[in-house]
C-alpha cells in the first residue's frame, strides 16, 4: 500500500466533489471509499496510525477514516459501527491537546461527529454541548435529534437489525413512522 498521509485524508473529505457525498452516498462512491482506503482503515484499527495523534490534523483525518469511511465502506453491514470508540477517543484527545480550537468550523464539526455517533448518552449530550459552544448550528440540530434517540430509547433502533438486536414494540412503532431516522 502507498503510504498515505493525512493531509490527503483532509484534502479528499473535504473537496468540493467529495462534500454533497459525504451524507448523501452513492453506491459508486462508498466503493471509491473502500478502494483506496480500507488497508489504511484496517491500519488505523489495528492502532499503526496512533503517530497521527500528534498533530491536528491527524487527529482530524484519523477521526475521518474511524468514523467516517466505515459508514462507506460497510454500508448496512455492523462493521460499520465497528470503530466509532476509537474514533472517539482521537476526537477526545484531539479536544484535550486543544486541536479543536485551532480547526475551521468544517472541519471542527466532523472532529465532534463521533460523540453524535455513540449510543451512550453521556456522549450524546457532550455532542450537543460541542455543536452549540462552537456555533454549529446545523450540526446542532442533528445533535439533539441523536440525543433525544438515546434518551427515548437508549440505542438507536434503526442499528438493531445489523447488529443482530430485537426491536422493542415501541422501536418498531418508531420504525415505521414518518419521523424515522434510518441513516
Amino acid at each position: 500500500m502507498t503510504a498515505i498521509y493525512p493531509h490527503q485524508i483532509i484534502e479528499f473529505w473535504f473537496s468540493k466533489r467529495v462534500a454533497p457525498l459525504r451524507f448523501n452516498s452513492t453506491p459508486a462512491f462508498d466503493q471509491e471509499v473502500s478502494d483506496n482506503y480500507l488497508p489504511l482503515w484496517q491500519n488505523a484499527e489495528n492502532g499503526q496510525l496512533d503517530h497521527w495523534l500528534e498533530t491536528k490534523e491527524g487527529c482530524l483525518a484519523l477521526v475521518i477514516v474511524l468514523d467516517q469511511f466505515p459508514l462507506h465502506m460497510f454500508r448496512n453491514q455492523a462493521e460499520s459501527f465497528s470503530t466509532e470508540q476509537q474514533s472517539r477517543d482521537v476526537a477526545e484527545h484531539a479536544i484535550a491537546c486543544g486541536f479543536d480550537a485551532q480547526l475551521p468550523l468544517d472541519q471542527k464539526a466532523f472532529l465532534y461527529l463521533p460523540f453524535m455517533h455513540s449510543e451512550s448518552l453521556s456522549d450524546q449530550e457532550r455532542s450537543v454541548s460541542l455543536f452549540e459552544s462552537a456555533g454549529l448550528n446545523d450540526n446542532l440540530k442533528w445533535a439533539k435529534h441523536h440525543r433525544d434517540l438515546i434518551q427515548r430509547f437508549g440505542r438507536f433502533p434503526h442499528r438493531n437489525t445489523l447488529l443482530g438486536r430485537e426491536s422493542s414494540t415501541e422501536e418498531l412503532t418508531y420504525l415505521s413512522s414518518k419521523e424515522a431516522f434510518i441513516g
